[in-house]
């Protein structure tokens, strides 16, 4: 049986493949910005100045952000090397929220 943070990355990964995921700082932050967006994953061993970034930013739009992924896993789960993904579907960022929680 799969814990609960091994289903958030099988749901992050369905969400790429629904196309409802965006991918890259500068995409992220570009939906950020707009406020179309419900939930921002930076990886935990990421830069410094990157998470600080995408928190104050996530912060001041109120949206939710989690850190708690390595690069690796949110890598694995989507099939592209990446730091920092959101989710733009209401849908899969409430199953993913729910899971964290």
């Amino acid at each position: 049986m799969l814990d609960k943070r091994q289903r958030a990355l099988q749901m992050l990964g369905l969400a790429r493949r629904a196309g409802k995921l965006i991918t890259g700082e500068e995409g992220v932050l570009k939906k950020v910005r707009a406020q179309k967006v419900q939930i921002v994953f930076v990886a935990s061993d990421g830069s410094e100045g990157t998470k600080k970034k995408f928190i104050d930013k996530c912060k001041s739009y109120q949206i939710n952000i989690n850190c708690d992924f390595t690069h690796q896993e949110l890598s694995l789960a989507i099939g592209a090397n990446r730091t920092v993904l959101a989710i733009d579907d209401l849908g899969f960022s409430k199953k993913i929220m729910m899971l964290l929680s």
